[in-house]
C-alpha cells in the first residue's frame, strides 16, 4: 500500500519539473539529472520504502547543517550556541549578507541560513578542518545509519572554487568579532559537509532519527537527546526551507530541511522520517518536484503537525 502511494505522490511530482532547473552557480551540481525524482518513507519500525528514481545520489548541501548544529548542540549545548546565534527565520536568500550586516549585535539570525551555518562550524572544538569535517561526517553516517556516506570530492572542490558570497561571509563575522578561527579552515570544512552524497533512503532515515526524538530506527542508536531533536526539529520548521519556509509550513505542514542539490529531509515527530531526491529546483532553491511530492504525501498520509 505504502509503495502505491509514494508512486503515485512522485507521479504528481514529475508534472511540476519542467518549472524547474538544476543549480548552476555550483559547476558540478550543474551537471545533475533535472527529470530525476525520488522519495523515501521511514518509520519508526526501521522500515524504508521508496519509489521513484531510487539510485540517484544527491550532495546533501544545506542538509548538513542539521548534523552539525545537531553536533554542536550535544557538545556546547544550547545555551552556549544560541547566545552567538540567533533562533529567527528569515525573510532573506540563504547566503545574504545584507542583514548580518544591518542588524547589531551582528548575529546570524539562526543556525540554517549559510552565516550561521559557518559560525556553527567555528564553535566546534576543532582546530584541523579535516577532523571538523570527519565529527559532522560521522554524525550523518550515525543518524542514517549508513556508514558507507563519503564527501563528493568533485563537488567539494568547485564549492570551493565558486564560493565567494560564503568567504564574505566568514570573513565579516570574524572582522565584528562575532567568530574567531581560520576562516579558510572552517570554510574548507563547510564546503566538503555540504558535499557529503547521499542516496533518498538515507535521508529518510535522518529524519526519523528525529523523528523518534534522536533515537535512529535502524541502528537503535541515540544519536541526540530528545530535547536537542526537538530543537532541530523546532528550526526545520520555521527556517528549514529558507526565505521558503512559511509557504512550505502552508503546503506542508512538518518540519523539512533542503538543500540545493536537491534533497528534502522531513520528521514527523512520532510518525517517520520522508525525503526527496529532485535536483530540479524552484526560484528560492529547493526542489520543485520534491515539494509537489511532499505536499501530496501531508495530505494523503495526514502528515501536518500545524
Amino acid at each position: 500500500m505504502m509503495e502505491i502511494i509514494l508512486n503515485e505522490a512522485v507521479d504528481v511530482g514529475r508534472s511540476v519539473l519542467k518549472d524547474g532547473s538544476v543549480a548552476t552557480y555550483i559547476p558540478e551540481l550543474a551537471k545533475a539529472d533535472p527529470s530525476a525524482l525520488a522519495v523515501a518513507y521511514c518509520g519508526l519500525d526501521g522500515r524504508v520504502c521508496s519509489a521513484g528514481d531510487t539510485g540517484t545520489k544527491v550532495t546533501v548541501q544545506s542538509i548538513s547543517k542539521i548534523a552539525s548544529l545537531g553536533l554542536a548542540l550535544e557538545i556546547r549545548g544550547e545555551e552556549a550556541l544560541f547566545s552567538r546565534v540567533g533562533a529567527e527565520p528569515s525573510a532573506d536568500p540563504f547566503n545574504s549578507i545584507m542583514r548580518l550586516e544591518m542588524r547589531a549585535p551582528h548575529r546570524p539570525q539562526n543556525p540554517l541560513i549559510n552565516s550561521g551555518a559557518i559560525l556553527i562550524l567555528s564553535l566546534l572544538p576543532f582546530n584541523d578542518s579535516s577532523e571538523r569535517l570527519d565529527a559532522v561526517l560521522e554524525t550523518m553516517r550515525r543518524m542514517s545509519g549508513n556508514e558507507g556516506l563519503r564527501v563528493n570530492e568533485a563537488v567539494a572542490a568547485s564549492e570551493k572554487e565558486t564560493s565567494d558570497r560564503n568567504r564574505s561571509l566568514g570573513y565579516f563575522l570574524r572582522s565584528v568579532g562575532a567568530m574567531e578561527g581560520d576562516v579558510e579552515n572552517i570554510l574548507d570544512s563547510y564546503f566538503r559537509q555540504c558535499a557529503i552524497e547521499c542516496v533518498v533512503e538515507d535521508l529518510a532515515v535522518m529524519g526519523a532519527t528525529l523523528a523518534d526524538g534522536g533515537v535512529n530506527p535502524l541502528t537503535g542508536r541515540r544519536i541526540f537527546t530528545e530535547r536537542n531533536a526537538l530543537i532541530l526539529r523546532a528550526l526545520m520548521m520555521t527556517c528549514g526551507l529558507y526565505d521558503g519556509s512559511g509557504d512550505f509550513a502552508v503546503r506542508v505542514g512538518f518540519p523539512s530541511k533542503s538543500g540545493v542539490g536537491g534533497g528534502i529531509m522531513g520528521s514527523v515527530a512520532g510518525r517517520a522520517g520522508v525525503a526527496v531526491a529532485g535536483p530540479a529546483l524552484d526560484e528560492r532553491g529547493n526542489s520543485i518536484g520534491g515539494i509537489r511530492v511532499l505536499e501530496e504525501l501531508s495530505k494523503t498520509l495526514s502528515l501536518r503537525v500545524l
